[in-house]
C-alpha cells in the first residue's frame, strides 16, 4: 500500500509526515534517514490501529 508523505528539510535535517495518517510523522539527520524512518513509523502506526480495530 502506498501513503502520500511530505518531507521537510531544515538545517537540522529533515521532518516528515504523513497526512493519511494522523500523527504518523517521522524525522532524520538526512532525507534518506527521514524516508527510511517514516516508512518504520507508517507500518507501526497501521500495526496499532489493526489491534485496536481488527478486521475479523
Amino acid at each position: 500500500m502506498k501513503h502520500k508523505i511530505i518531507l521537510y528539510q531544515s538545517e537540522e535535517g529533515c521532518s516528515v509526515c504523513c497526512p493519511g495518517l494522523p500523527g504518523c510523522w517521522s524525522q532524520g539527520e538526512t532525507e534518506k534517514e527521514g524516508l527510511s524512518n517514516i516508512q518504520d513509523a507508517i507500518t507501526e502506526y497501521l500495526s496499532v490501529i489493526e489491534e485496536l480495530f481488527p478486521t475479523n
